[in-house]
C-alpha cells in the first residue's frame, strides 16, 4: 500500500543518493580555483571543491529538491488524470522537475534532472521505503564528505 510516508522516505533517499553524486561530478565538472595546470592539480582541485560542493548543495536538495519533487508529481498526476493521459504522467513530471529546477540555473537544472532520474529508478524498483531507511541514507552524503576531507587530509600529510 502507498502512502505519502512512503513518498517522503524514497524522496529523502533520492536526495541522499543524487545530492551525492551532483557534488562529486560537480566537482568533476567544475572544480574551482585558478588555472589547471597538471592533472594532478585537477585532482587535488576536485578533491577539495566536492566537499565544499556538498556542504552548500545537499541542504538546498533535500529541503528544497524533496519538497519541489513531491509537489511535482503531485500536480502531473492530477493534470495527467484531468487530461486523461496517464501516460503522459512521467513527461509532465519531468517538465515541472526541469520548471523547479531553473532557480538557480545550470547548476540546479543539473541537481533536479538528477533527481528526477534517481527517483524514478527508485520507483521503478516498487518498493515502500520506510522512513528508517531514508534516515539511514543520509549516511551516505556524509560518507562522501568524509571520504573527501579523508582524502584532502591526506594529502596534506604527504
Amino acid at each position: 500500500m502507498w502512502t505519502l510516508t512512503h513518498m517522503i522516505s524514497r524522496k529523502i533517499i533520492t536526495a541522499s543518493v543524487s545530492g551525492s553524486l551532483f557534488a562529486v561530478l560537480l566537482g568533476l565538472i567544475n572544480p574551482f580555483g585558478g588555472t589547471i595546470t597538471s592533472f594532478k592539480h585537477y585532482l587535488l582541485t576536485f578533491v577539495l571543491a566536492t566537499p565544499v560542493y556538498l556542504m552548500y548543495s545537499f541542504p538546498f536538495i533535500i529541503v528544497y529538491g524533496v519538497l519541489a519533487s513531491i509537489i511535482s508529481d503531485k500536480l502531473s498526476r492530477w493534470i495527467s488524470a484531468k487530461l486523461g493521459a496517464e501516460k503522459f504522467e512521467i513527461m509532465i513530471s519531468a517538465v515541472l522537475h526541469l520548471v523547479f529546477g531553473l532557480i538557480l540555473r545550470w547548476y540546479s537544472l543539473g541537481a533536479s534532472l538528477l533527481f528526477f532520474i534517481t527517483d524514478r529508478l527508485l520507483k521503478k524498483n516498487n518498493r515502500e521505503y520506510k522512513l528508517k531507511q531514508a534516515m539511514k541514507s543520509l549516511a551516505i552524503p556524509f560518507a562522501v564528505w568524509l571520504i573527501f576531507i579523508g582524502m584532502v587530509w591526506i594529502e596534506h600529510i604527504l
